[in-house]
């Protein structure tokens, strides 16, 4: 069973909606531009990870929530690509709350269809070099217990791997703050588990990353992903130029 021999990588995902995503970016965006704009991140996150699984061992999900935007998920999909739900309705020990119970969803899910190592990937870095999921992949099939993190420069992380469940990671940690991975390395220590570092990287969630975006693809950055999705809506709605006139 194929399963068996690849490391699972599942990007957290959304269906875009206007209005309900990217939120943070509206202004400078609209909620239409928003929405279409994590359409293409999500994309180039599907497609990184099947450039990555050129070189590694690795198999694509789609970590996705809620029920009944399955259709919609899927659409985003490479092809190949699988849908977990990670909606958090299944039982959680009691200090594992909001969206650590979506995270530890996501993990028992891939482990449940039989792969020895997996990851949940954030879905709002799509010029993450495609080389750091090769790495994420490689460290954890290699004989040994350890966990995979992918630190990101807010003090959260946009990737986390192990070789088996571990709910100890998503326990009493206050999401969407700059102490995740500090807090994340701690659970890992409190299990005794080697904690293998990825490159620090960036989640694109406020206008300031959204330049840093556009600067980034603009410049061409010969080690990041070229995100041709993010790419072409960028293009579409003339972000360059707007954002530029508001700075």
């Amino acid at each position: 069973m194929r399963n068996a021999l690849t490391c699972a990588i599942a990007v957290m995902t959304k269906a875009p909606r206007a209005g309900f995503s990217k939120t943070r970016l509206c202004p400078p965006l609209h909620p239409e531009q928003a929405a279409r704009l994590s359409e293409g991140f999500q994309r180039d996150m599907f497609g990184n990870i099947a450039e990555a699984a050129g070189i590694a061992d690795i198999a694509g999900y789609a970590a996705y929530a809620p029920v009944g935007s399955e259709a919609a998920i899927a659409d985003l999909l490479q092809p190949g690509m699988r849908l977990v739900l990670a909606d958090g309705t299944t039982p959680a020990p009691d200090n594992v709350h909001g969206f650590g119970r979506c995270l530890l969803h996501a993990i028992e899910g891939l482990f449940a269809l039989g792969h020895p190592a997996a990851c949940v990937l954030n879905s709002d870095s799509p010029t993450l070099p495609t080389d750091v999921l090769a790495q994420a992949a490689r460290a954890l099939m290699q004989p040994g217990e350890r966990v995979v993190l992918g630190p990101a420069e807010d003090g959260g992380y946009y990737l986390l791997g192990m070789q088996r469940v571990h709910a100890h990671l998503f326990a009493d940690i206050d999401w969407s703050t700059e102490t995740v991975a500090a807090s994340t390395r701690r659970r890992a220590g409190e299990l005794g588990l080697e904690v293998v570092e990825l490159p620090v990287w960036y989640d694109v969630d406020d206008a300031s990353s959204l330049l840093r975006l556009l600067l980034e693809i603009g410049e061409g950055v010969s080690h990041a992903y070229p995100a041709p999705q993010t790419q072409a809506v960028l293009r579409r709605f003339g972000l360059t130029a707007h954002l530029a006139a508001a700075e």
